[in-house]
């Protein structure tokens, strides 16, 4: 009986505590501004580092898009394309404005298309892709001076090929990994496989 006893007692002395912490933590400013105060700073500490990862996003897509469109620009800055232009060319040629803009628009998608595999870690998971990539940045950017400059229709056709299919191992790979960075690659598959018609039609010319 005593033992029954003393446990009532522990139990009710318990209970009163509980209830008697409960009552202060209502009446307590304090403890109720200190609990606000840690929320608020929780939910600071959380919008901090969504933005400082926004800005690490928003800079490595600035990066990873500049340097392959600006490597681009530099090769049609000082590319002479004096072949392409005074050779007899057939009507459905592209102007050469129409191969400067489009080979732009081209290394600004791929350039995207790598970010957005980088940023799911493709490139770790799948080195080839990136191999793949970097291959046919820098087939493309010696096709320019190669076909536009020089007119070496036969060189500039296996290089353009040599491109075509370094971009169709970066579509698979990259479809893959991120769909929409596949996507992406479509289009400039399809400019590609146009501009190898285009430099094939060039040997006959």
């Amino acid at each position: 009986m005593a033992s029954q006893n003393n446990n009532l007692d522990t139990t009710n002395t318990a209970s009163m505590a509980s209830q008697t912490l409960k009552h202060r933590s209502r009446d307590d400013p304090n403890i109720t501004t200190t609990t606000t105060t840690r929320n608020n700073k929780s939910t600071k500490n959380r919008r901090e580092n969504n933005m400082a990862m926004a800005n690490r996003g928003l800079r490595s897509l600035a990066i990873t898009v500049s340097i392959p469109l600006s490597l681009t620009l530099l090769t049609i800055y000082l590319t002479t394309t004096h072949s392409y232009v005074m050779v007899s060319k057939p009507s459905w040629f592209p102007p050469l404005w129409a191969i400067h803009i489009t080979s732009l628009a081209s290394s600004f998608l791929l350039g995207l298309s790598a970010w957005l595999v980088w940023a799911v870690g493709g490139f770790h998971q799948n080195p080839t892709a990136l191999a793949l990539y970097l291959a046919q940045l820098g087939l493309s950017l010696v096709w320019h001076p190669i076909l536009l400059g020089s007119g070496a229709s036969w060189v500039g056709l296996a290089l353009c090929l040599a491109t075509f299919g370094a971009l169709v191992g970066c579509f698979r790979i990259c479809k893959e990994v991120n769909p929409t960075a596949g996507d992406i690659i479509a289009p400039c598959l399809a400019w590609t496989a146009f501009l190898a018609i285009v430099n094939f039609t060039l040997i006959f010319l």
